[in-house]
């Protein structure tokens, strides 16, 4: 609390922003902290913190997945591509919805198929306790890498608004994200995420129009932007760099440990193919939406370069923005970002705990074995907060999110989907896969521009760490075929699937999914009730944009009023069973 306080004080003396807008940012922490912060007690045991009662539905697992890969990138690393290219960022935004159809189609319900709590777990059964741990060592390691990334942009949108120092910034905003994770588990995740939906495309809505506005129309985009602005690819992100990036964010999409979780906290794989479908959906229509701002801003301030491209976005809302709105999207834009951070840390602290702690103590009760998975929460957030310090030094959030995307996400994450579908590669074989096709892509990243003098082009890079781990996997899946054997890892899954008894755990299961999921409902719909008076509120007060903001709290009232009828009548019809 001194912190936020202290925080408060400093950028209200730096007169970044108006007193109203630093008034609704942290009526918006609040509301955010209190939604997150009351599923404390739902969390329980291990399957409502790290699964969420496995029974969410799926539209707001699907939201929350959506805000959990969105909001990492869109603000600060595909801003600032908007900003500079123009729709170039729009181009590689729209493989990730072909990538999320993908997806759909086939991985997440395999995912929901294998009963697993967590990606680990099925390693664990498909391929092995050795190999689940060496995956889950591995991925603890990336999740540091990834959540750093992440917190950067978070801290970097505040440091942009407020002008308060950036190191500040990622230590406080750390220290609230740690807090709602480690109390709210998944649920808690899940719900402050579509919040976080519902407010920034609201904002979102009333930016654009604006920005149009504060340029003279839409016409004006046309005619004064840059001659290639409206080009979908360039040198740099070329139609190779799209089809590698596309292949890539399927596997990050479908076998990212922390998205699994999305897939396997539904109740079917027929509700897990939706997350994916609704997903796919929103990247189909959103990147033309959120990315207008940052292109428009090019016009309105052409002067940016370097670092200065990733605070395009917030620069062209604090533009147009009415008072107090501005306020509003900041803590969108902030919460948003985070989300990639808390899901990370979700997923981090279910791999240690179901994983690799409880795997050296077996027989540790279910009470202290929730206290070391909300320990773990802490740790691992302390670890982000020291990783997201380094970003700058390594050539800012771009070159980080791309470089260590290019690097790892295939060879890390393919080898584990590859193993859902085949029944002949075993655990040693997945495993030199993965091993193989990192040290292949850390070669041609790191030692072959040393060695050789030649590096290669974003689009190469990102490439070759697509292809060359499912070149390795096919080779292996073929020769193995040859010899028409079924691996025994696989025939052991198989049998350790067919023993398994689930139906005693389903039906105690039943009454608490359905409990947690009207819980998490009545919350989404109190919180959005709230969000729609501040909507409301600011519209009232407002010196331009007045009808679309009122229009906008309506809107967001009615569908708040819509959700608490639909929670009253599970409510009457579970009283009825």
């Amino acid at each position: 609390m001194f912190l936020l306080l202290y925080l408060l004080y400093v950028v209200i003396n730096k007169k970044e922003m108006g007193i109203l807008d630093y008034i609704v940012l942290f009526v918006f922490t609040g509301i955010i902290l209190a939604a997150g912060l009351s599923f404390g007690k739902t969390g329980n045991s291990m399957k409502s913190y790290f699964a969420a009662g496995g029974a969410v539905p799926w539209q707001i697992s699907s939201l929350s997945l959506f805000m959990s890969f969105f909001s990492a990138g869109t603000f600060v690393v595909w801003g600032s591509i908007a900003y500079q290219y123009g729709f170039v960022a729009i181009a590689i935004q729209l493989t990730m919805c072909v990538a999320g159809l993908f997806v759909g189609l086939f991985i997440a319900p395999a995912w929901q198929k294998s009963h697993s709590l967590t990606a680990a777990e099925f390693v664990s059964k498909r391929l092995g306790v050795k190999t689940q741990k060496f995956y889950s060592y591995l991925i603890l390691l990336i999740s540091l890498m990834y959540t750093g990334a992440f917190l950067y942009p978070v801290a970097k949108i505040i440091n942009v608004s407020t002008g308060f120092s950036i190191e500040a910034c990622l230590l406080v905003l750390g220290v609230l994200i740690i807090i709602y994770t480690v109390v709210g588990g998944l649920w808690g995740v899940m719900i402050t995420d579509v919040i976080q939906f519902i407010v920034l495309t609201a904002a979102v809505v009333i930016v654009v129009p604006l920005a149009f506005d504060r340029i003279g129309g839409v016409g004006e985009l046309f005619a004064q932007a840059p001659s290639d602005f409206f080009l979908p690819v360039n040198e740099e992100y070329s139609w190779l760099f799209l089809l590698a990036f596309g292949i890539y964010n399927g596997i990050f999409i479908g076998g990212n440990w922390a998205y699994v979780q999305r897939y396997t906290s539904v109740a079917s794989p027929k509700a897990a193919s939706k997350v994916g479908y609704l997903f796919a959906a929103l990247y189909l229509v959103s990147p033309f939406i959120w990315m207008l701002p940052p292109m428009i801003y090019r016009l309105v301030n052409p002067e940016l370069s370097g670092l200065e491209n990733e605070g395009a976005y917030l620069l062209m809302c604090k533009e147009v923005l009415p008072k107090g709105l501005i306020g509003l999207m900041l803590g969108g834009m902030v919460f948003a970002t985070a989300s990639s951070v808390n899901t990370t840390l979700n997923l981090a602290a279910a791999v240690f705990t179901n994983d690799l702690y409880k795997s050296v103590k077996p027989n540790v009760n279910p009470k202290n074995l929730m206290l070391v998975a909300k320990m773990s929460v802490v740790v691992f957030g302390l670890l982000t907060i020291l990783v997201a310090l380094l970003v700058p030094s390594a050539g800012g959030i771009v070159e980080i999110v791309l470089s260590v995307g290019a690097v790892t996400g295939c060879s890390l994450y393919g080898p584990p989907i590859w193993a859902l579908f085949s029944k002949y590669h075993t655990g040693r074989s997945i495993l030199w896969c993965t091993i193989m096709g990192l040290s292949i892509n850390v070669y041609f990243k790191f030692l072959h521009p040393v060695l050789i003098g030649v590096s290669l082009s974003r689009a190469e890079e990102m490439l070759a760490g697509a292809i060359v781990p499912f070149a390795l996997l096919a080779i292996y899946e073929i020769w193995s075929r040859t010899r028409g054997q079924m691996s025994d890892d696989y025939l052991h899954y198989k049998k350790q699937q067919e023993l398994t008894r689930r139906e005693e755990e389903a039906d105690q299961q039943e009454e608490s999914s359905a409990a947690q999921n009207t819980y998490g409902l009545k919350v989404l719909a109190r919180t959005m009730a709230i969000t729609s008076v501040i909507f409301i509120v600011l519209g009232l007060i407002a010196d331009n944009g007045l009808w679309i903001t009122l229009a906008i709290g309506i809107i967001v009232g009615i569908g708040a009023w819509l959700i608490y009828t639909y929670v009253r009548k599970q409510e009457a019809s579970f009283i009825r069973r």
